[in-house]
C-alpha cells in the first residue's frame, strides 16, 4: 500500500525551529525526488525544497538558508529542517515524490510529483 505522510507541524514562535518529517511507504524512495511544498491561506501552491536522487538540492529564495531538506532512503524517509521561522512561513506544508532521477536544478515543478501527502500545519505566531 503507497502513502505519503507529513508530520512534525505545529506552533511556533518567531524565530523557532520545526523539523518536518515524510515518510512513504510502498516504493523504493532511492528511485524518487522528494519535494516540499506549501500552501498558505488564499494564496497558491509554492515549491519550497526539493532532493534528487543524487541529493542535489533546490531551494526558493523565500526560504534559502533557513531551511535544509535531507533524505534517509534506508528508513523511506525525508526531512525538512526549518530554522528562524517567520510569521510568512505559516502554511500547509506538503510532500510529494516523483520518480525523476535527473536534476533537480531550478526545481521541480509540481506537476511532475506523482504522489502527494495529506499535509502538516505549520503556524509561526508570538
Amino acid at each position: 500500500h503507497l502513502y505519503v505522510v507529513e508530520s512534525g507541524g505545529g506552533l511556533v514562535q518567531p524565530g523557532g525551529s520545526l523539523r518536518l518529517s515524510c515518510t512513504v511507504s510502498g516504493l523504493i524512495l532511492d528511485y524518487y525526488t522528494i519535494g516540499w511544498f506549501r500552501q498558505a491561506p488564499w494564496k497558491e501552491r509554492e515549491g519550497v525544497s526539493c532532493i534528487s536522487t543524487r541529493n542535489e538540492t533546490w531551494y526558493s529564495d523565500s526560504v534559502m538558508g533557513r531551511f535544509t531538506i535531507s533524505r534517509d532512503n534506508a528508513a523511506n524517509r525525508a526531512f525538512l529542517q526549518m530554522n528562524s521561522l517567520k510569521p510568512e512561513d505559516t502554511a500547509v506544508y506538503y510532500c510529494a515524490v516523483d520518480r525523476w532521477f535527473g536534476t533537480v536544478e531550478g526545481g521541480h515543478p509540481a506537476e511532475r510529483y506523482d504522489f502527494w501527502g495529506q499535509g502538516t500545519q505549520v503556524t509561526v505566531s508570538s
